[in-house]
């Protein structure tokens, strides 16, 4: 009687682990499906504009930080109005434009500077990473993915947060190996409009009294 009642438990202990690895792979499985609609939905927008606000937290070194403004993107191009700073890209190019010290950077385009992630290349850059769904807010329509990857890599973890209905980006999040976390959350975005020309380059007329731009590419 007691192996049978052993050999029933083990059964049943074995269909529950079966169980267990089923959900967990069909987790995987929405989450790389759920990651692929959020891909296609950005891709297809021929350009968008959404209010940002951007942290930046390191525990270890007592730094927060945190800014909000206007994020305009077409492309690879561009331009986050963050009030006294406003930063403007072409794709090659990057001017940091500093208005309290009316001063103008001009750089080169860093792909490992968390300044230069858009909503637009958060989903291609990191589309090879392992994905898997960290969190669900079925009452808010939103699930949080987990991105980790074993290759070499800027940030070790890409968190992203998406709508399940619109498959649209609510905010990402990436971490370093120094502890730091950038955090970025997008809302009221708008798709496919028509932006005035400049929108992606710098203009000397638009920042009157402002010098030339110290080129340190």
């Amino acid at each position: 009687m007691i192996k049978k009642k052993m050999g029933a438990w083990l059964l049943l202990a074995m269909i529950f682990m079966a169980g267990n690895l089923m959900a967990h792979e069909s987790k995987k499985e929405d989450a790389e499906v759920l990651l692929k609609k959020a891909m296609d939905k950005m891709s297809a927008y021929k350009n968008f504009k959404a209010n940002l606000s951007y942290t930046m937290d390191n525990k270890d070194m007592n730094i927060h930080e945190k800014k909000s403004g206007t994020i305009f993107v077409e492309g690879d191009k561009y331009r986050i109005d963050m009030g006294a700073q406003v930063i403007i890209s072409d794709g090659k190019d990057v001017w940091t434009v500093l208005r309290d010290s009316k001063e103008v950077m001009l750089t080169s385009v860093d792909p490992n500077d968390p300044s230069s992630i858009s909503p637009t290349n958060i989903l291609s850059k990191y589309a090879d990473y392992k994905a898997k769904i960290d969190h669900e807010d079925a009452a808010k329509d939103l699930v949080t993915l987990e991105l980790n990857t074993k290759k070499d890599a800027n940030y070790k973890k890409v968190t992203i947060t998406l709508n399940t209905k619109t498959f649209e980006l609510q905010s990402f999040s990436l971490y370093d190996d120094q502890g730091s976390v950038y955090t970025y959350h997008i809302v009221n975005l708008k798709s496919n409009l028509t932006f005035p020309a400049g929108t992606f380059t710098y203009r000397a007329k638009d920042f009157p009294g402002f010098g030339e731009p110290e080129d340190m590419r």
